[in-house]
């Protein structure tokens, strides 16, 4: 029941995200999401290296390494909702303004 809540919780934020998009699982603790970055790889370099909000960053997996199909994953991330609720959110909505600010810098 935990883990189901966390997911909708997970699925319901990143759906509502400009851009992003993410299935439900249906049976995972992670999720696939495809994100509106030029490269997931990238960003997620760039949350780890520059991005601070409120003293805090939050980190994502690029989907990249776990395709079979060069190409296929570029632009998504694997996020793992193992976080209880309340932070959970204080994460995604982390990652909300890191998309907008990542998407605002001029490359």
């Amino acid at each position: 029941e935990e883990y189901i809540r966390r997911r909708d919780c997970a699925v319901e934020m990143l759906n509502n995200m400009p851009g992003v998009f993410t299935p439900k699982p249906m049976g995972a603790f992670y999720t696939v999401a495809e994100l509106p970055v030029d490269s997931a790889e990238s960003f997620a370099k760039w949350l780890l290296t520059d991005f601070r909000m409120n003293n805090s960053t939050v980190m994502v997996t690029p989907a990249a390494s776990f395709c079979k199909t060069p190409g296929v994953g570029d632009r998504q991330v694997r996020i793992a909702y193992v976080l209880e609720v309340p932070e959970l959110e204080k994460a995604l909505n982390l990652l909300a303004e890191a998309i907008r600010q990542y998407n605002s810098i001029a490359r």
